[in-house]
């Protein structure tokens, strides 16, 4: 089994903003694109002219209805890896290529050393962990290392795929073990939360939940419509448009 390391004073993750996320899933379509090319691509999937066409996906995107009434609403939830402090996907490992990472906070895959043994995606409580089919190892969210520590990337778009695409900027990428860090100070201001603490894993990435919607402002009332001249109506639906 897997040891976890002492965690270091850099812990990088991700915060998610669920009042801002549209549901658009191109944070899940650009991470594909990213682990599948390395590039901006054409996505592969297993068999994908079939039906019931699957592949890897590192991050999916699902909708609920929450609340009821007036405070209805739809939430859309992005769900990866939270690089949890305490994973369990690592201590079940009995090869040691599900690791964290001392420096950053990492929860990595070495596919040389993985068996496919799906021990790791059993452990996870988030379902995080997807069997890549064709090279028969698991897969998960790495935060992009490689293209977060890549100095040929200009340095402002060192960040994740899936933040780098975002186009109602709900996801935000930093340093979480600093206290001091934009990421942190939003966690603080908005009471980001981790998913299921109950379970003890504490993860990494948080959660900011939705903003409380402003009560409806109450219609202004509707003047009775006259009964006199057509001259009187025409005045009264002059003053309705008007407003």
């Amino acid at each position: 089994m897997t040891a976890i390391p002492q965690p270091g004073a850099k812990q990088l993750g991700l915060v998610i903003d669920l009042d801002t996320c549209v549901g658009c899933h191109a944070c899940a379509v650009s991470c594909k694109e990213w682990n599948t090319s390395g590039q901006t691509g054409p996505l592969t999937d297993f068999h994908p002219y079939h039906a019931g066409q699957d592949g890897v996906w590192l991050n999916r995107v699902h909708a609920y209805e929450a609340g009821t009434g007036t405070e209805s609403r739809t939430v859309h939830f992005p769900r990866s890896c939270l690089h949890c402090a305490e994973p369990a996907c690592v201590t079940v490992c009995p090869t040691g290529a599900s690791y964290k990472r001392a420096e950053d906070g990492i929860v990595l895959v070495n596919a040389e050393i993985c068996i496919g043994c799906k021990l790791c995606s059993w452990a996870c409580p988030y379902g995080a962990r997807e069997f890549d089919e064709d090279q028969g190892v698991m897969r998960k969210c790495t935060l992009c290392v490689d293209r977060i520590y890549n100095e040929n990337i200009v340095e402002a778009e060192r960040v994740p795929a899936c933040v780098r695409a975002c186009p109602a900027g709900a996801r935000h990428f930093g340093d979480l073990g600093d206290a001091a860090s934009p990421v942190s100070q939003l966690v603080a201001e908005r009471g980001g939360l981790d998913l299921m603490p109950e379970l003890g894993y504490r993860p990494t990435n948080k959660y900011l939940p939705p903003r409380r919607r402003p009560a409806p402002a109450a219609a202004p009332p509707v003047e009775p419509m006259p009964t006199g001249s057509a001259n009187a109506l025409l005045r009264w639906i002059d003053r309705a448009l008007s407003r």
